[in-house]
């Protein structure tokens, strides 16, 4: 009824059902994976009014076993998503989770799980998953462009001086800050309403 993907390996479509209603996929060498893919084969639809809380566990030696983060949700109708792993911390608060001691008992140092547990839609409607799990949506020529103005800006402000601690140098030409910063905002208007407006 389930699968798990992680680029560049074999996909897992035979999770450990540790409960009636919970199921496992052991990942092993996780500190090497940044997303993870969790999806319904299509063979098999959740029951009627239930999805699928999916979570993540890595082991945490400072807490002495493993941190369960919840990562979102899947659903007959959502039956795929991607979730980044790579920014999950140990340490962090990972709340309740239905799973307890289930799973692989004692994981090797490198090994961790990715679990789903089949709930009341209702149920997931409340849930709050891990902020750093949720996969951007910004596509990532408009990162790129955003950090690029950022770094601008702020390479341009590292040179900036006050009247007073200008000297004279005939050979240089002064450029205000504030049109750099004009520049900057007005550039950031005009992407925000059509990233491709610099083609034309």
């Amino acid at each position: 009824m389930l699968g798990c993907l992680v680029a560049g390996r074999l996909v897992q479509t035979d999770p450990l059902r540790v409960a009636g209603d919970k199921f496992v996929f052991n990942l092993a060498d996780y500190e090497s994976v940044n997303h993870v893919v969790v999806f319904l084969l299509g063979t098999e639809p959740f029951p009627a009014g239930m999805g699928g809380a999916v979570y993540f566990s890595f082991p945490d030696p400072a807490a002495g076993g493993q941190v369960w983060q919840l990562l979102g949700f899947i659903t007959n109708e959502k039956p795929s998503a991607i979730f980044k792993i790579s920014g999950l911390k140990a340490g962090e608060a990972g709340g309740t989770h239905p799973f307890g001691t289930m799973g692989a008992a004692s994981p090797a140092i490198s090994m961790a799980q990715v679990g789903v547990s089949v709930e009341l839609l209702d149920q997931l409607a409340q849930q709050t998953p891990v902020s750093a799990a949720t996969v951007s949506t910004v596509d990532p020529f408009m990162q790129f462009t955003q950090k690029m103005l950022d770094s601008l800006y702020n390479f341009a402000c590292s040179f900036s001086v006050t009247q007073a601690q200008m000297t004279p140098s005939p050979s240089e030409t002064f450029i205000p800050s504030s049109c750099i910063l004009r520049w900057y905002e007005n550039f950031q208007r005009r992407l925000a309403q059509n990233p491709t407006f610099w083609k034309s």
